[in-house]
């Protein structure tokens, strides 16, 4: 699995509205860190936000672009892209986040952590280049 088919699951999975599918590329032992106003972000708190977002067709397109692969192995790969999220209400939000997606024990690969990055963060990696 390259990043750029997991994040195409990621955007396919999210456009569709299909939360079981969704859901199934999420670790159960994911971490969110970055996120405005909240410490983690958990599983459990990102199936409640997915299923209310995918039952009301909030989202209208979520897409990645701009993917820099940091480091890979055989089960894990981390990287960043740029993340673009249209909602139903017209509202846009743009995130650069650092991913990183690993094959778990029953070889579905999925995601484990998940960090939105500040431009601060950006900033004191002159190796990483992303335009937003």
């Amino acid at each position: 699995m390259t990043p750029e088919k997991f994040l195409s699951k990621m955007a396919e999975t999210a456009n569709s509205h299909n939360l079981e599918a969704h859901m199934n590329l999420i670790s159960k032992d994911v971490k969110v860190i970055g996120f405005p106003e909240f410490d983690l972000i958990t599983y459990d708190d990102w199936f409640n936000q997915c299923k209310k977002e995918f039952e009301d067709k909030l989202l209208v397109n979520v897409s990645y672009k701009d993917g820099v692969t940091l480091s890979e192995a055989t089960d894990e790969f981390r990287f960043i892209a740029v993340e673009s999220v249209y909602a139903r209400d017209g509202q846009e939000n743009t995130s650069c986040i650092e991913f990183t997606i690993r094959k778990e024990s029953d070889q579905q690969w999925r995601l484990v952590h998940e960090r939105i990055l500040s431009a601060a963060d950006l900033d004191d990696d002159n190796s990483i280049t992303i335009h937003q």
